[in-house]
Formats: structure tokens, C-alpha cells, sequence
């Protein structure tokens, strides 16, 4: 799963700060979300991590901040510093200790082996069985999403949804909580994709975060890579 290295920090002026002691692990692709100010939520790739910090490739430019957390795909959060920044990655220091072997290991938590999901702020209209209806994404993932619908929506049930900020979407209801219903896409999502759509989505006092979205999108892809099922 990872394998030790030790010359991923740049040694660049500026970064000594960030230069970690402890033994560092590079991952090939390991998506989470980086949190900031405790509600908006933007797609990253961890790149290496140790007990002290980690390096990230980021999708968009973050916004000015207070306060930052890393949250990993099965709901582990961890408050971290930003030390350095440069082009599309960027060092981040933990403030607390950290059990690295954790951190690595996703299969525990309280969604172990779950992909990575961020709330996001998106109204649509939901075509199903002759009718059009509105309804509001809760969160989304790369393989689904969880919607706020007022009409009562079948289990396996094939829907549209239209939002006006990327193609149409088709998915299947999977699971169902009236109002409350968790769809899988039919096509789903690159990372580099929902990285900038989701970005253009969060709340607007963080405004400085680059818009983008299915339509047209020219991000790293990853080599189409898909990260597990939701």
C-alpha cells in the first residue's frame, strides 16, 4: 500500500519548517478532503504522510482561512497547518499527534472503505415517472450522491437530473430515508472533475475557489482512475 521515502519535501527556501524527521510514506493516489473553516470542502490527493505532516495535491486554489482538517474517506478528521505551497501541492503540519499506521489504514472508522463525499450547495430538477420535480444535493461522491427530495422516490428507480452546472445526470436509487435518498450514477465521476465541480459549490464567503465542471473539464484525469464503489 505505501512504501517508505525520503525525498519528497522540496528543499527549497522556506520549507525547512516543514523538513519532517519522522519516516514518510508516499502514496500513489490517496483522495480526501481538506476542510476549511469547518464547512467547505475541497477534493485533494495525498502524495506522501508521516506522524508530523503530509503533502497534498490540490485541485483549486484554497481560500484565506483560519482553520483546516484533513478528512480522510472513512470520516477520520485531523486539524493540520499549511507550512508550504507551491503550483498544485502544498505541505501541511498536524497540530495534534497522529498514528500514522492509522491514518494509512481505511479500513476502520466509522465509514471504512467509503469513497470520499463533500456537501455541496446544488439545487436540480429530478425527472422521474412523467413528473419533474425539485430536489437538493446533500453531498456527492464520484459514484453518487445523496438528494433531499420531496416526492417519494422507488428503490432501483431510474431518475434525470438536471442541474444547469454540468450534462445531465442518470442514476439509480439505492438507498432511501423519505426525504432523504442516496443515488448511484450511471456514469460516474474522474476525480479532477468532481474536484472542480464541487470547488465552484461551497459556501459563497469562500468565493476564491476555481469553477469547473463536467463539461469541458482539462485536469489531470489520473489515467481515468475510480476509486472504489460508493
Amino acid at each position: 500500500m505505501a512504501q517508505a521515502d525520503d525525498d519528497q519535501v522540496p528543499s527549497a527556501q522556506g520549507r525547512d519548517a516543514e523538513q519532517r524527521a519522522a519516516p514518510r510514506f508516499t502514496l500513489l493516489i490517496r483522495a480526501a478532503k481538506l476542510i476549511v473553516d469547518g464547512e467547505s470542502e475541497f477534493l485533494c490527493v495525498i502524495r506522501d504522510a508521516s506522524a508530523s505532516g503530509l503533502k497534498i495535491r490540490l485541485f483549486n486554489a484554497l481560500p484565506a482561512h483560519r482553520e483546516l482538517a484533513i478528512e480522510m474517506s472513512n470520516g477520520d478528521r485531523y486539524p493540520v497547518e499549511q507550512i508550504w505551497s507551491e503550483g498544485e501541492y502544498a505541505g501541511f503540519r498536524f497540530v495534534d499527534d497522529v498514528d500514522i499506521e492509522r491514518l494509512l489504514d481505511e479500513s476502520h472508522g466509522t465509514f471504512p472503505k467509503r469513497q470520499v463525499r463533500l456537501r455541496i450547495h446544488l439545487d436540480a430538477i429530478l425527472h422521474s415517472g412523467g413528473e419533474a420535480v425539485r430536489v437538493s444535493f446533500l453531498d456527492i461522491s464520484q459514484q453518487g450522491a445523496c438528494i433531499e427530495s420531496d416526492k417519494w422516490l422507488l428503490m432501483n428507480e431510474l431518475v434525470r437530473l438536471e442541474t444547469g452546472v454540468m450534462q445531465p445526470i442518470y442514476a439509480k436509487v439505492r438507498w432511501r430515508s423519505h426525504p432523504r435518498y442516496g443515488v448511484l450514477f450511471e456514469q460516474t465521476f474522474k476525480l479532477d472533475e468532481l474536484a472542480h465541480l464541487t470547488a465552484s459549490l461551497q459556501p459563497s464567503d469562500h468565493p476564491d475557489a476555481a469553477r469547473g465542471g463536467r463539461e469541458g473539464s482539462g485536469g489531470e484525469s489520473f489515467g481515468g482512475e475510480r476509486f472504489g464503489r460508493r
